[in-house]
């Protein structure tokens, strides 16, 4: 009878430890690529959550790889990569675009806060199956911005 009480109050309370969700604005801040090589800000615009590059890519300084002409002398700094991402309440921002600088090539794309300091980049074609993920890490760790 203990066990069923017990029991039934993990039930009521929905158990023992409740893990909580991160804020839809737990993505923002400033993360840097695997290889270190490039520094993107993250923001929130309006409902969408948006990535700019702030430093980096490499050794090209425009967007050379474009495959539209008349964008390949842009610069690649303040570029926006990162589009039109929504948060679903569940640790991860769907419904995006991640534009690659380096192929000139823009895949659909999901991003996870795996900790609050990695973030899981995940770029595909079609669906997330058929892709290929980065995680990121934060500049400033433990330093989520609001």
């Amino acid at each position: 009878m203990k066990v069923f009480f017990f029991v039934l109050a993990l039930l009521v309370t929905g158990g023992v430890t409740r893990h909580t969700q991160p804020p839809a604005d737990a993505v923002t801040g400033e993360w840097l690529s695997p290889r270190k090589d490039s520094r993107i800000t993250i923001y929130r615009q309006g409902d969408l959550y948006q990535g700019r590059i702030l430093w980096g890519t490499g050794t090209a300084t425009t967007d050379q790889s474009n495959p539209d002409p008349s964008l390949r002398s842009r610069n690649l700094i303040g570029l926006v990569i990162l589009n039109g991402f929504v948060y679903d309440g569940r640790s991860t921002w769907e419904n995006g675009t991640i534009y690659d600088p380096r192929e000139g090539k823009t895949y659909s794309c999901k991003m996870t806060l795996t900790t609050p300091n990695s973030l899981s980049i995940r770029g595909y074609v079609g669906v997330s199956l058929f892709g290929r993920t980065e995680v990121w890490s934060r500049v400033t760790p433990g330093r989520p911005n609001p």
